[in-house]
């Protein structure tokens, strides 16, 4: 029921932001790990828009929780970048929203005109990722 109420809540305000295509962060409350972060975002309601968990599109990063020393290592250093990067943007865009699992939107992010997630690939910092089975290179 309550999964219900916040699904109906969230369609108008999904409007607001272009019809699922695009808002802008108006502050970043935590980051997770290297593709996991939580926002607040501009013109929409707190029910929705306070502290909405956030995946970065068409990546994987390493998981802290890993089963190697290595990919616990490369987890961290991911981190690192992730935050430094968002806490020095000046603006943070959500492009191509979709809702995915977890009730959690999955976007392309974009810090002062630059592709995060493409950053992050180049910078060795993740893989491309499509939704399907995830390839983990990092304890291998």
């Amino acid at each position: 029921m309550t999964r219900l109420a916040l699904s109906l809540a969230l369609l108008p305000c999904l409007a607001l932001a272009d019809g699922y295509g695009s808002a802008r962060v108006t502050e970043v409350t935590s980051i997770y790990d290297g593709d996991t972060f939580r926002a607040n975002i501009a013109d929409w309601p707190p029910i929705v828009g306070e502290r909405i968990k956030v995946r970065i599109n068409g990546i994987d990063s390493p998981e802290l929780r890993a089963r190697c020393d290595n990919e616990k290592r490369q987890a961290r250093a991911a981190k690192q970048w992730l935050v430094a990067k968002l806490r020095s943007a000046d603006v943070i865009e959500l492009r191509h929203m979709e809702r995915g699992k977890y009730f959690r939107i999955v976007a392309d992010v974009y810090a002062d005109g630059e592709s995060v997630g493409q950053e992050m690939i180049e910078q060795g910092l993740a893989v491309r990722y499509d939704g399907g089975t995830k390839h983990n290179p990092w304890c291998e």
